[in-house]
């Protein structure tokens, strides 16, 4: 059950310093740890994507003020967006909003607040306080009658899980320094929850190859059978979008990315700039995932370390102990005290059951 002790708008405003102060309200730590609490709570459900991400949002707003934001589903190792959970916003302007987000150099694409180190920050911050330097701010927010954006990335152990937009009205005013501190321990929460929605669902039936081509400007030009059961089944198609922007800016190069389909099985999406006919059409294959392209994602849902990654792969190659011990540069014991540990966060109980577990991925 997730705490909601406070709803009440001026104690959140007495929070942060705003208009509204009142004595006795928790503090900023407080509800730092409430919202951590309850991202556990939400992480040992093990939801749905998108049910989780509603849950995180309602839960968020709460305390940090938005109208309308995105949540995004990613390859966990590219962190392409590969689903989108729309709050609000018309998604007719994806294809505009991945454009920037790729071949911009707009202060704050999801992959610059990365390297910034950040989990979060805004579009005023990022700017120094002059948003008019975003080209997205410039070209998507102020059309949209929005004042401030907060990205979050929720990376977690390695893994590039998702991210968030949250856009907010002029009349609220930027996101505060207290806010993006108090979300920027959320996001590393929010990662590690996120990861069992990518564990892999087991062994799937086999799915033919889908074909979808592209238009110019994202729309689904064509599409077949497998294409159209596939679109249907996923609901919406952002995954697809992102994947034919990046062929699109290479220069011709074939682009890449996974992507978690609703039903568990992974998917390999590979786009290709067409040539001939209407310019900029892309067709976008999406195939079933090779165990080995699967694995890394699956040693990461797990939570194991850089380490036990490395010895786990070693044992799937069929590596004994002394041999493992060799090519890591460890003595046994410490390899066998990594794979205890590999046992206890996979829930086998020996390198057979292990095997089998990602085998039959």
């Amino acid at each position: 059950m997730l705490g909601h002790r406070w709803r009440n708008p001026s104690q959140i405003s007495g929070i942060f310093g705003g208009p509204g102060t009142v004595p006795g309200v928790p503090s900023l730590r407080d509800l730092e740890r409430e919202l951590v609490a309850d991202v556990r709570d939400l992480a040992r459900d093990k939801l749905p994507m998108p049910v989780l991400f509603a849950q995180l949002r309602d839960r968020l707003r709460e305390v940090v003020g938005f109208d309308a934001g995105c949540w995004h589903g990613a390859d966990p190792v590219t962190g392409f967006v590969t689903s989108t959970v729309s709050d609000g916003l018309d998604l007719s302007r994806f294809e505009q909003a991945v454009h920037i987000e790729l071949w911009s150099d707009d202060p704050l694409t999801f992959e610059r607040l990365r390297r910034s180190g950040r989990g979060a920050d805004s579009v005023t911050r990022a700017t120094h306080g002059r948003p008019e330097r975003s080209v997205r701010y410039r070209e998507l927010l102020t059309e949209m009658g929005y004042g401030d954006e907060m990205r979050l990335n929720f990376d977690a152990q390695g893994g590039r899980w998702g991210a968030a937009a949250l856009m907010r009205a002029p009349d609220r005013g930027p996101y505060r320094a207290e806010e993006l501190r108090l979300v920027e321990t959320f996001t590393r929460h929010v990662g590690m929850a996120l990861r069992s929605c990518y564990q892999p669902a087991g062994s799937q039936p086999e799915t033919a190859l889908a074909v979808t081509v592209l238009g110019p400007n994202g729309q689904v030009a064509a599409a077949d059978q497998q294409a159209q059961a596939l679109l249907a089944e996923l609901g919406e198609h952002s995954g697809l979008l992102t994947v034919a922007e990046q062929a699109r800016g290479a220069g011709g190069a074939p682009a890449m990315a996974r992507l978690r389909a609703p039903n568990g099985r992974w998917l390999m999406l590979h786009a290709s700039l067409l040539q001939g006919g209407d310019e900029g059409r892309v067709a976008v294959v999406a195939r079933p995932a090779a165990p080995a392209e699967v694995m890394p994602i699956a040693l990461m849902t797990y939570g194991l370390t850089s380490r036990e990654q490395e010895v786990a792969r070693a044992v799937l190659r069929g590596n004994s102990t002394k041999e493992i011990a060799g090519l890591l540069t460890l003595t046994p014991v410490t390899v066998q005290d990594h794979l205890r540990s590999v046992f206890t966060k996979t829930g086998v109980r020996s390198r057979r059951e292990l095997i089998a577990l990602f085998m039959a991925l």
